[in-house]
């Protein structure tokens, strides 16, 4: 059976604190989504979202995207940026057109949507995105489509994600500086939400947690809309440092007992268990860890005593952000954790507990061609920003304009590339 035709490709870059991601991704003639290829290398030069090494962050986004390529056997010149940090804010704003009862026609809906480009107010941020989120018809909220339908005023709900300027110009000056057009910069709470919900729980009301290395973003669904969204400088990565604190470790080995060994939710044995600091390979080599025996082990419950110890911290946190964005007052709402830091076993135990909501671990949707290492939670964002890409959802600041949302499936991006590098140096 020959392969499927692509006639549309995507590539898109998720730069995180911990790790930078890249995707290749292809449209099939029977409109099904196929990962050409993905890859993903540490990140550099990245601290909480925001980039603190220019030359560091392109080097490291140029071999993710390098990566997905020779995957790939294919090559991308334009790519969908994810961004968590730089202060994003999420609000609703609404814009109403008269329209007299009569019959609702598209050159109704267009005009509304291009006039209602006046009620976007930056307020000195940047706009990353200003989306239609659904429709009025006098008043009455959640028309998909009005078109057709008679009414008095005909208003519409618009999504806007807002960011500081200074840092996504950062994020994009990396990306550019790797010879890469970017397409846009798209809030990794739209992405993960893309990957991860349902349009039934976006509609019913349910809060994304995104729990990355340095940042966790908490975002609330309603009626389909993304209605508020809180940042918490806080991620799983200060769990590994508290690790690396509390039994006098490096970093990568407290990392890696953090992801090996540790758990959220503790059991009898675990005071019993001792596990060994370092690798298989490793024995003899470096200090004796604090708590250890003559062996270089620690007792698994002291360090899930430190994991659980900076959790409860960081549900604090989430609880906070919750009650004020008023979700906490919804009874039987689901709250959904992703991201890296939502890989730790038994989280959604310990979040439920903690947060007396039902919680679920959101995954990777099934997408074909997508490697086994990449379909876990810390992947989610990336895999949204493809699925949003194809989605090629309206910006009401460019409804009208010809817009290119994808890249023709063929090697010259590699090409261009080259052309660009040599035209910046030579």
């Amino acid at each position: 059976m020959a392969p499927p035709r692509i006639t549309r490709v995507f590539g898109a870059v998720n730069i995180g604190s911990f790790r930078i991601s890249a995707i290749v991704a292809g449209m099939s003639e029977m409109g099904d989504m196929i990962v050409l290829g993905s890859g993903h290398r540490a990140s550099q030069g990245i601290k909480r979202g925001y980039v603190t090494d220019m030359a560091a962050a392109t080097y490291a986004v140029r071999d993710a995207i390098d990566r997905a390529e020779k995957m790939a056997d294919t090559s991308v010149s334009k790519v969908w940026i994810g961004c968590s940090g730089a202060g994003l804010a999420s609000r609703i704003d609404q814009f109403d057109a008269e329209i007299g009862g009569r019959r609702i026609e598209q050159e109704d809906i267009d005009q509304l949507l291009i006039s209602a480009r006046e009620v976007i107010q930056p307020d000195g941020r940047m706009v990353l995105h200003a989306q239609p989120a659904q429709y009025r018809l006098d008043g009455a909220h959640g028309v998909g489509n009005p078109k057709g339908l008679h009414a008095e005023r005909l208003g519409v709900d618009i999504h806007i994600m807002l960011a500081e300027g200074a840092p996504i110009r950062n994020l994009t000056e990396a990306v550019q500086c790797a010879h890469l057009e970017v397409e846009a910069v798209v809030g990794s709470p739209i992405a993960a939400g893309q990957a991860c919900l349902s349009p039934e729980e976006r509609d019913l009301g349910v809060a994304l947690v995104e729990f990355g290395a340095e940042v966790t973003n908490v975002a609330v669904y309603s009626h389909g809309l993304l209605i508020d969204m809180i940042s918490i400088p806080m991620g799983s990565a200060d769990i590994t440092d508290a690790v690396a604190s509390a039994f006098g470790i490096r970093r990568f080995q407290a990392e890696r007992l953090k992801c090996v060994n540790g758990s959220a939710i503790a059991s009898p044995h675990d005071h019993r268990e001792l596990i060994p600091v370092n690798a298989p390979g490793e024995e003899g080599t470096g200090p004796i860890a604090r708590h250890a025996d003559d062996k270089n082990r620690i007792p698994r419950a002291e360090l899930i005593g430190v994991i659980t110890g900076q959790l409860g911290i960081l549900m604090e946190e989430i609880n906070k952000a919750l009650k004020l964005m008023r979700f906490n007052a919804q009874r039987g709402k689901q709250v959904v954790f992703t991201g890296g830091g939502a890989e730790l076993v038994g989280l959604a135990d310990y979040a439920q507990a903690a947060l007396g909501k039902p919680v679920r671990i959101g995954r990777v949707p099934h997408l074909s061609g997508l490697a086994e290492a990449h379909v876990k939670p810390g992947f989610s964002t990336l895999a949204g920003l493809v699925l949003y890409a194809a989605a090629d959802p309206i910006d009401i600041r460019t409804f009208g304009k010809n817009r290119q949302g994808s890249v023709s499936y063929s090697g010259l991006g590699v090409v261009n590339r080259v052309y660009r590098a040599l035209r910046e140096y030579f």
